[in-house]
């Protein structure tokens, strides 16, 4: 038997596994969750933007629970097209019940997570480096604008690799099949903060318009926290990629995101 196909049959148990795991009974655990230091945003309840010429961003609907047996046999008989190792953490309240940023309504049960830059409903398989556990997952919200971590996955996603006790690993994500082209396209935006202070965040604001006229800039609120939110003319990529480099708040970061 090619040895492909058994490492690729192998890799389709574990990840059928973790389905059954997470499908199943969830018993009580005392979990670790690392504090971040702002919550991410949830893009569906900011303030409405003002500039009609702003296109809105369409659903983009995952599986129920995340992923499926389709995308299970896709990741057993291919290779990943992009592999990035970083931090991962998982996060859950306030967001269960509300929207995530592919526009449907959060599940913490569901295998999947948020991540800052892949298209919206891309299939990634995330391996906890410490422990060798991975479990295959979808993109559905955006994420984190915490440091340096890579990805925030769900409970039920955390659960499957092992870092729900300890909210915080190092891990590899591994990209098989993406909805739209990683490189090129795109509707790009810049998200910039937390801020503390409602008035620091509208200052920046309005620096961002004199600065970058055409622009949407919206300012809104995050969980005990402000954000503001640049959108350059036809949300292009070396746009948002130019504010983000040249961009320097006193509070937080400029996290460049993409947002279909």
């Amino acid at each position: 038997m090619d040895w492909m196909r058994v490492r690729g049959a192998a890799r389709w148990v574990v990840l059928a596994a973790a389905i059954a795991v997470v499908s199943g009974c969830h018993r009580r655990e005392s979990a670790k969750q690392i504090p971040p230091q702002a919550l991410p945003p949830v893009a569906q309840q900011a303030a409405p933007e003002s500039n009609p010429a702003v296109a809105k961003i369409p659903v983009t609907p995952a599986p129920p629970g995340g992923i499926d047996e389709a995308d299970l046999d896709f990741i057993a008989t291919h290779r990943p097209v992009l592999s990035e190792v970083g931090y991962a953490t998982w996060y859950s309240a306030p967001y269960e019940g509300r929207r995530a940023a592919n526009g449907e309504v959060f599940d913490g049960n569901a295998l999947t997570a948020a991540q800052r830059t892949l298209p919206m409903g891309t299939l990634v398989v995330v391996t906890n480096l410490r422990t060798g556990q991975s479990s295959a997952m979808r993109i559905t919200d955006r994420g984190p604008f915490v440091g340096d971590r890579m990805i925030d996955l769900t409970i039920a996603s955390a659960r499957a690799i092992g870092v729900y006790r300890t909210g915080l690993a190092r891990v590899q994500m591994d990209v098989y099949e993406t909805p739209k082209p990683i490189s090129t396209g795109g509707r790009w935006c810049v998200q910039i903060g937390a801020f503390h202070s409602r008035r620091d965040a509208l200052r920046l604001k309005k620096r961002l318009i004199e600065r970058y006229p055409g622009s949407n800039v919206i300012e809104f609120p995050g969980e005990h926290s402000y954000w503001v939110r640049i959108r350059p003319p036809g949300d292009d990529r070396r746009m948002a990629t130019y504010i983000a480099r040249h961009t320097r708040p006193r509070e937080g970061n400029a996290y460049l995101t993409r947002l279909d």
